[in-house]
């Protein structure tokens, strides 16, 4: 197995050669720093665009209309606190905020269910440098929604090109649907973050294959399972 000696290369071989990449980690301290910048500059710069491309008055109508039955005074009032320069900073505080929050909880998680193995010797904030590893897949997500972004014959382009890979850009779930949370979360994005889990937890623990995969799902499924649940009995 090649020797990761470096962050670069890292970032690289977490596509292909995660194992080693898991493996360096263990004995490697602020290289997490680089795939932090990447995700949440991705993001960032992929959401700005958006709101900087997309059609704001037809992205507009598309969020009021559902909005259900409701007077016209109501609709006006949603209507005058639609502002594009707020959207636009949204897309740029949000993923500073939301992504390390989030990944916070995940290493907490990660952390707790891994904490009775004799070989794991990681802390807290190891666990929540490897999340941003687990993470990486999310640049793919971002490569292809600039590029479908770029490729736009017109600026009325749903918020599902954020996720493109998943079911809600798929089946064009309609941006006030209550499925459409769930629906972008359906993607092989999803899927390649929890590999990624799992490889991570096999090189810094005892734990079997099996195990870490029960350890990796488990959120998903019980999260993901209850939401579907709620939607289907609304």
């Amino acid at each position: 197995m090649q020797t990761v000696s470096n962050p670069i290369q890292a970032c690289n071989n977490i596509f292909f050669k995660p194992r080693g990449v898991f493996q360096a980690l263990a004995h490697k301290n602020n290289w997490s720093w680089i795939p932090f910048i990447l995700i949440v500059a991705a993001a960032m710069v992929t959401n700005y665009l958006y709101f900087s491309m997309v059609d704001f008055e037809w992205f507009v109508e598309r969020t009021i209309a559902g909005m259900g039955d409701v007077s016209p005074a109501e609709i006006e009032q949603a209507r005058s606190m639609q502002k594009l320069q707020f959207y636009k900073i949204s897309a740029l505080v949000g993923p500073v905020i939301a992504m390390p929050l989030f990944n916070a909880i995940v290493a907490l998680y990660l952390h707790l269910t891994t904490k009775s193995d004799e070989k794991n010797v990681q802390g807290y904030t190891d666990w929540y440098g490897m999340t941003w590893w687990i993470m990486m897949p999310m640049l793919v997500t971002s490569l292809v929604a600039l590029i479908l972004m770029a490729l736009a014959d017109n600026h009325q382009i749903s918020l599902n090109i954020l996720q493109p890979l998943s079911l809600a850009y798929v089946l064009s779930v309609d941006m006030n649907s209550p499925w459409l949370s769930l629906a972008q979360a359906a993607s092989p994005i999803t899927l390649w973050t929890i590999y990624l889990a799992i490889v991570g937890i096999t090189q810094w623990t005892s734990f079997s294959s099996k195990t870490a995969a029960v350890i990796a799902i488990a959120p998903y499924a019980i999260i993901y399972g209850i939401w579907a649940i709620t939607l289907l009995l609304m």
